[in-house]
This record gives structure tokens, sequence and C-alpha cells, in this order.
């Protein structure tokens, strides 16, 4: 018996770190992850009472609705109205498990196999392996710093000329692994190219809240048309609650209820009725308290970057993430995988390779993740700086 071949998907780098950054810590290494994008935070106090509350009651936990209880669709729906000035009906909100259940259901209902679906290259490696896995055509967009790693239509006109028609596009703002955003008028741009060609826009908002010069626009605001993905991950601190979310076009919200009834049944049961409590304001204020760290560490990682003697980094805009070329660096190590292995096991400060994020020019990059704090940040920062002034 063999696997099938939509198994063949690259796995992802970073949990390969995570695993090697456990022995070393079991070991007895200190060793300073600058790699998931796991807020050091925890969920705010608020949602962590509450979830404590269903517990402590020995509330039933069983299946909810397939698109979540109502009284967080209903928050959700408020938020987007606060946050955007956009009117959802509650009946095109889906909550989801994580963002990661948004996409496999929201690919699963747009796109059939053989269907082209276009992403920006450097990006979240998960899209292109999902989609893979479902039988969908990558077409990559070679998203440099001369676009500042975002896709034009420039760029879409030229696939399309070149290669034929695409089904869907995808898009992150703030995206990963660089940090940067599309402004409004980009956004609405896009979302008309995506109209007048027939293409189903998906976008990725799970870093909204996490932004350093101007809030993020939501695809919501300019295109109704479109997939909107967020979750309660990154703004609000709980990655392990496993809980997203879904805004959908009418034309979806049929095909991804019935799909969701049979991949996952429902979301978490306990996680939903906690997570009504993280759009509370005293929530949203937790949650907001946390940006100003962020900022701390991306400016500690900014400035550091002449005297560690990297190349050009991405705007960070948004996210908790800064993506950086290795410079000079590349004169003594073969690529960004071995000057992390190198890193993590001489220095003891892990970064992520760039090629989990782009297979065709991430081995000259590396990605920090700012998630840990300033703190650690500014360790780490000491430590790679004594490991260039030695052997690195």
């Amino acid at each position: 018996m063999q696997p099938s071949r939509r198994s063949a998907v690259p796995g992802f780098e970073v949990m390969s770190i995570l695993a090697e950054i456990e022995k070393l810590r079991s070991a007895g290494r200190n060793i300073i992850s600058l790699t998931a994008g796991e807020p050091g935070s925890g969920a705010p106090p608020a949602v962590n009472a509450a979830a404590a509350k269903v517990h402590a009651a020995n509330t039933v936990l069983n299946y909810s609705p397939a698109f979540g209880i109502m009284p967080l669709r209903e928050a959700i729906a408020v938020h987007y109205q606060d946050w955007y000035g956009a009117e959802i009906p509650v009946e095109r909100i889906a909550v989801t498990t994580g963002s990661s259940g948004a996409f496999v259901l929201s690919f699963l209902a747009a796109f059939d196999p053989g269907d082209r679906v276009a992403l920006a290259r450097p990006g979240y490696p998960a899209y292109r392996n999902i989609l893979a896995s479902l039988g969908v055509e990558v077409v990559d967009l070679d998203c440099g710093p001369e676009v500042r790693f975002q896709p034009t239509g420039e760029q879409l006109d030229a696939e399309v000329e070149a290669n034929g028609p695409l089904q869907g596009l995808m898009v992150a703002s703030p995206a990963n692994p660089t940090g940067t955003m599309v402004d409004r008028e980009q956004l609405t741009g896009l979302a008309d190219w995506c109209r007048v060609n027939s293409v189903q826009l998906i976008s990725d908002e799970i870093y909204h809240g996490i932004t350093f010069a101007s809030p993020g626009v939501s695809a919501a605001e300019v295109d109704n048309d479109a997939v909107v993905i967020s979750s309660f991950s990154k703004y609000w601190g709980m990655p392990g609650w496993r809980l997203g979310w879904m805004i959908l076009p009418e034309h979806l919200v049929d095909p991804v209820a019935r799909l969701s009834g049979n991949v996952a049944l429902c979301p978490p049961h306990g996680s939903q009725i906690a997570a009504v409590e993280a759009f509370t304001e005293e929530s949203l204020r937790f949650a907001q308290s946390q940006l100003a760290d962020y900022s701390k560490a991306r400016d500690l990682v900014l400035g550091a970057l002449p005297e560690l003697g990297w190349g050009q980094a991405a705007p960070a805009d948004g996210a908790f993430y800064v993506y950086a070329h290795l410079g000079e660096r590349l004169k003594r190590y073969a690529d960004s995988t071995a000057y992390a292995t190198a890193l993590l096991h001489q220095a003891s400060v892990a970064v992520v390779p760039g090629t989990d994020f782009d297979p065709i020019n991430g081995h000259e990059w590396v990605r920090l993740s700012l998630a840990p704090g300033s703190a650690a940040v500014a360790e780490g920062l000491g430590r790679i700086g004594d490991f260039h002034r030695g052997a690195g």
C-alpha cells in the first residue's frame, strides 16, 4: 500500500525546528526561540475567566451548530461594524476550527481539482500545501521588494495572458512572513480585478489588530463576494484555543455549511463560549496593550540590522515578524537553513529559514518572530551579534 499522491506536500519547517528546540531544552540548553507566531501574553483574562466558569459549572460541551454558536457569531458581526464599518449578516459568518479550518473549507467550497489559484511568494506555506493536496494548481506570483511583497494587478494580467484564466487569488494583509500590508486602494484594485475576471478572492486577515502605522483594511469593506478569514490566535493571543472564523459570500454559505458539518462537525464548543468575551472592552484593551511590546521588539530588530550584517528587510507594517535577507552572511553559509542550524546549535537562538515561505529565493532569507516579546528579542539579538563576531 502507498500513501496518496495528494499527501506528498512539504512539511512545515518551523514545526521541525520547534521539535529540535524541545530536544535541546530537555538537554538543559537555554534556547531563545524567535520562530513561531505564538503570542506570549495568552488569552485576555476575561476569556480565561469565562472558560474557568464553563468548567467550574460542569457545563455540558456537546456539538454546536456547524457554523458556531449564535452569541459568538453575533459578537463577530458587531466587531466588523465597530472596526470596519461593515454590516455583515450573521448568516454569512462561520466560526471555524482555527483559521486552518477556514482555509480547508473555503478552498474545498470554492475550487475544483485543476483550478488555478494565485498567491504571493513568499507567503504562508499552508496556503500552497493545502491547495496542492486538493488537486488545485498553485500559481506563484514572484512578489519581491519591488512590489512590497504583495501581488499586483499587472502581475495577474501577465499571468492570465501567459498561462490562461485563474479561478482564485489568495491575499494576506498583514502577511506572513513579511508583515507587509495592502492599503485600501490596492485591496480595492485587487477586488475589482477579481470581480471583472470571475476570480474568487480570499483574504487572510488573521493579523488584523497587530499593525504599526495604520489599521488593516478588510476585504469585507470593499467586496461582498470575497471570503474573509480571521482568527483569535494572534491579536487575542489564543492559538491553542483553535478558533477562527470566515465571512462568506452568499454563493458559498450553503456549500461551506454542508462541508463544515462533514469535515469537522463544529468548532470547539467550550472555546466558543469563552471567546464571546474576547470582544468586550476589557479584552480589547488587553489585546491592544500587547501591541506596544511587539512594536518595541520590531524596532529592536530593524535597528540591529546594519550591525548584524544582514541585507534588506521587508517593510514590517504589521504582524509580528521581520523577514530579512542574510546579506553578507551568505558568504559564509550555503543558505539560510545552514545559517539557522549553526545559529541554533552554536548560539542557542532559533530563527526560521525562508525556504518555508519561498521555495525559490527563500534560501537567502530568514524570518524572526517578535511574538516572544521585546525582552526575548533583545537577548536573542545580543546572542546573534556575539555569534557573528565569533565563528559566525
